[in-house]
């Protein structure tokens, strides 16, 4: 078998390029039409529903942690890794917090009817914007020369043939000048004036592009358009949708450019019959590309001004001028805001020459128009720009602006998830094995507690007294407020804190973060903080523990002065509570069966008054119905410090619950047992963390447990009595499958649990 040529074969690959070719070719307007019916959403959208459809595409629907929380808020987990981390030369890693006001913000861009604003991304040196913005209008440019993200334009192919009046007698004087030409040869002007001969002979297509890039539906006239969309659409939801949602608006309301108004126009006039101006309208695939500003359109600080304010096509228009006439009906004359209209126009830091771009874009920002000598063109773009705090003194000047920038802020990260997915993107996901667990968490608390404000008055109203959380919180709650951040609610709050815990105080909690962020260890800093940090400890053998951070930071002077003070030691606290919680979770044995019982005959029990006797249909057992009974349950599920009035309020929860989803809705309608229901879940969690309070309290006294731990997996283990034996095996076992623990990082955790004899400092 002869072989193939590798050079052959690889050129034969670049075949492939024609498919790509072919997506890309004109097609009539009958043949658009036919393509918007079968996919409306896609077809019929401007650049704002474009940029929401490509978050949404990037980005999901996000991970609500509380789903059936009467008072959440939607603070959901957005995943942008797509969006601005892979496939980027320079990931950006958003937080909880800009995720949400970016999702919120484009699902607002969708939502409403769309008036042109400047969108500011705005915040201090070191937060990302310019890494964030490129990495944007990156995946931006992307989706939008994909399939699923294609908007189409206007393309104009003119038959000439049909307005050539004396075509025979252009040629023949052509020919004359030909005949002169061969007595006095000039091979070049004879070339020319033969091919221009024959062009004229054969009339030929003229080709004219809409340089604003509209949308070809845009071309039926205004008056018409409520019935022709009435008679291309069925009777379905995206036609009810159409005629009602503001976001369609555009689409009655838009006018096409000028040049497509003025060709339409003169075409109609020509030919008399609208099917005819029709069939030389086609529509093709409006491709992006930032290199060429078409679409995208990015200028920096330093790039000069355009010398060239209006842009045209000499040949286009000589041509056009043939068609018509030398009267001017159809002036192919445009700015740069064309290229970009349906596109995004994005200045990076408002600064030298941007501040006069900005200020250019005022009079575009405010009516939608803009005059490129006497013609008026339409601007409908996204206007995206970058802006430093001191920067916006640049603008303060002008009032009139106030209303048409919408602010975005991009702060110093303050999720500490993010906040260590950072460190694990630059130094290694390897970096994690150099630490016990929760300790590279807690790096990052520390950065961002410099970020923070020192005072919450959300948390305070909430709360109340901080001082109620001194073995778990530092006094100003920043911990609690990282917490909420991250979308967490700490089990350590109490009941009663957590039912106060509505959606209008989370609300205001995270609207705090509006205001903080913008002071405090930078990006870039905490970057080279913990490159010093990692490198000092991770060479010295070991693990990187809660001493070996809390020794790093008081060592540094600089870095003291930025951190609140206490925030350290409550730091540590927090730290020892919740190692403590993963030994107990770790040692506790769990009694499903009676604990699903108990919890069973509680839920049913509440709903009769003291005294009564009855058959539980769950488990089948005869209940009487006692305080004793009911306070034995809920020491359980509550704790034993609970007041009576709590008591009653939580049983009348229950019983409401119970009555109102549990019953009717999750059993009734959804066929659920008992045990699977949200009701039941929630408070088996809370009885498990309640009884698993005492779980060490046996083995504290008994020295042989500790010794065992420290010999675990060695020779000497063997040693110790089989009950130990099983104990510190199961212990370690959890430790590593349930909370990612070393062996040898389980051992020196339980370790530090008992000798600093943590379960009595949070004894409750």
């Amino acid at each position: 078998m002869q072989e193939i040529d590798p050079i052959s074969k690889a050129m034969t690959r670049l075949q492939g390029c024609k498919a790509v070719l072919g997506q890309l070719e004109p097609v009539a307007f009958e043949d658009f039409l036919k393509i918007t019916a079968q996919n409306p959403e896609t077809v019929i959208r401007n650049v704002f529903q474009m940029f929401h459809d490509m978050i949404n595409t990037y980005v999901g629907e996000g991970v609500d942690e509380y789903p059936d929380d009467p008072e959440s808020i939607k603070y959901v987990d957005y995943d942008f890794s797509r969006l601005t981390v892979e496939g980027t030369d320079h990931p950006f890693f958003a937080d909880r917090i800009f995720a949400n006001r970016l999702v919120k913000q484009a699902e607002a861009m969708r939502r409403g009817a769309q008036q042109n604003k400047i969108y500011i991304f705005d915040g201090p040196h070191g937060c990302g914007k310019s890494t964030f913005l490129n990495n944007l209008l990156l995946k931006f440019e992307q989706f939008a020369n994909t399939e699923e993200g294609r908007c189409y334009e206007t393309v104009w192919r003119i038959d000439t043939s049909l307005f050539t009046q004396r075509p025979h007698d252009v040629t023949i004087s052509i020919l004359d000048k030909l005949l002169q030409l061969q007595k006095e040869p000039n091979q070049k002007q004879f070339d020319k004036i033969k091919a221009r001969a024959l062009a004229n002979r054969s009339g030929g297509i003229l080709e004219v592009p809409c340089p604003s890039h509209d949308n070809p539906l845009l071309m039926i006239p205004k008056d018409f358009r409520r019935e022709f969309f009435d008679d291309l659409f069925k009777n379905d939801a995206f036609k009810y949708s159409l005629f009602t949602d503001k976001e369609y608006q555009w689409l009655f309301q838009s006018e096409p450019c000028t040049i497509c108004c003025c060709m339409f126009e003169s075409l109609l006039c020509r030919l008399k019959e609208p099917l005819k101006v029709f069939e030389m309208i086609y529509a093709r695939p409006y491709q992006f590309n930032r290199r060429l500003g078409v679409g995208i359109s990015v200028f920096n600080p330093g790039d000069r001004p355009m010398k060239q304010v209006a842009l045209t096509n000499q040949m286009l228009q000589k041509r056009l001028d043939k068609i018509f006439g030398d009267s001017n009906q159809v002036r192919y004359l445009f700015s740069r805001y064309a290229k970009t209209n349906n596109g995004i126009y994005a200045l990076m830091d408002i600064k030298s020459h941007n501040i006069e771009r900005l200020i250019e874009l005022h009079n575009i920002v405010s009516e939608g128009v803009h005059k490129v000598e006497d013609i008026e063109e339409n601007v409908n773009s996204l206007f995206f720009a970058l802006m430093n705090p001191e920067d916006k003194k640049n603008i303060q000047n002008i009032q009139s602006f106030s209303d048409r920038i919408n602010y975005i802020n991009i702060s110093y990260v303050l999720d500490l998830n993010t906040e260590v997915e950072i460190y694990r993107n630059i130094f290694g996901k390897h970096i994690d094995d150099a630490f016990l667990p929760r300790v590279l968490h807690n790096f990052a608390r520390v950065i961002i507690s410099s970020r923070l404000s020192l005072r919450s008055d959300a948390l305070l109203e909430w709360i109340g007294d901080p001082a109620k959380y001194k073995l778990y919180c530092d006094r100003n709650l920043q911990l609690l407020k990282m917490e909420i951040y991250t979308g967490h609610i700490p089990p350590w709050l109490t009941e009663h804190d957590r039912k106060r815990l509505t959606a209008r105080r989370r609300r205001r909690i995270i609207g705090e973060s509006e205001n903080e962020g913008k002071h405090g260890i930078s990006g870039r800093d905490s970057i080279q903080i913990f490159n010093e940090f990692y490198s000092t400890y991770a060479k010295s053998g070991g693990f990187i523990d809660m001493m070996k951070l809390i020794k790093f930071f008081k060592s540094k002077k600089d870095l003291k002065a930025t951190i609140p003070e206490g925030f350290l030691e409550s730091l540590q606290h927090m730290y020892d509570y919740s190692v403590l919680q993963e030994v107990k979770e770790a040692l506790y044995y769990y009694n499903e069966s009676q604990i699903a019982r108990d919890i069973q005959n509680y839920i049913f029990a509440v709903n009769f008054e003291p005294g009564e006797i009855e058959k539980c249909p769950y488990t089948g057992d005869k209940i009487h119905v006692t305080e004793d009974f009911l306070v034995a349950r809920e020491n359980r599920i509550l704790g034993n410090e609970t007041d009576k009035k709590e008591r009653i309020s939580f049983r009348k929860d229950i019983q409401r619950t119970y009555t109102s989803r549990t019953l009717t809705q999750e059993i009734g309608l959804e066929g659920k047992d008992l045990t699977e229901t949200d009701l039941f879940s929630n408070l088996r969690d809370r009885y498990i963390h309640h009884i698993k309070k005492a779980v060490l309290d046996p083995f504290l006294e008994n020295e042989n447990f500790r010794r065992a731990i420290k010999d675990y997996g060695e020779e000497d283990f063997k040693t110790y009595d089989e009950k130990i034996r099983d104990d510190v095996t199961y212990l370690m076992t959890n430790l590593t499958e349930k909370f990612g623990y070393t062996p040898q990082g389980a051992k020196a955790i339980c370790i530090y649990v008992i000798d600093n004899d943590l379960a009595r400092k949070f004894k409750e």
